[in-house]
């Protein structure tokens, strides 16, 4: 198993976990059954993938008794077009949720809305809703 790596993708689970920096152990399940359906992700067990120029650390690892390769041995193709794509778009889906359901309004003692916090107020409190969302 590689160590110290950026983004583990157990295919078993369908999930794709971003291991360092900004939302580090953050796990997303991909539901896109024709991504993972894939015959080329057939007797992919894991993979341990760290990003940048350091491929001899990347191990992919395979169900069977097949031994396990570097990525680039693999020759599976852009593991930041494949995985990292569908995690930043699951991470800005789950920001934008967290963002919509962020409430500032304000209650009585009987749960009653007193204030309802406007768009303009919620953007000054938490910023902009985001709409782009980079794991680089």
């Amino acid at each position: 198993m590689a160590t110290n790596a950026n983004w583990t993708v157990v295919f078993e689970d369908k999930m794709i976990i971003k291991q360092t920096g900004d939302a580090a152990g953050t796990p997303y399940i991909i539901n896109d059954n024709t991504f993972w359906n894939d015959g080329k992700w057939s007797n992919i067990w894991a993979i341990q993938y760290v990003a940048g120029n350091e491929d001899h650390n990347d191990t992919v690892e395979y169900k069977d008794t097949t031994p396990h390769t570097t990525w680039t041995a693999a020759n599976l193709g852009s593991f930041q077009d494949q995985f990292i794509t569908k995690w930043e778009a699951a991470h800005l889906a789950r920001l934008q949720s967290d963002w919509d359901n962020n409430d500032g309004n304000t209650y009585d003692e009987n749960g009653n809305i007193t204030h309802e916090e406007t768009e303009a107020e919620k953007i000054v409190r938490l910023g902009a809703r985001p709409t782009t969302y980079s794991a680089s």
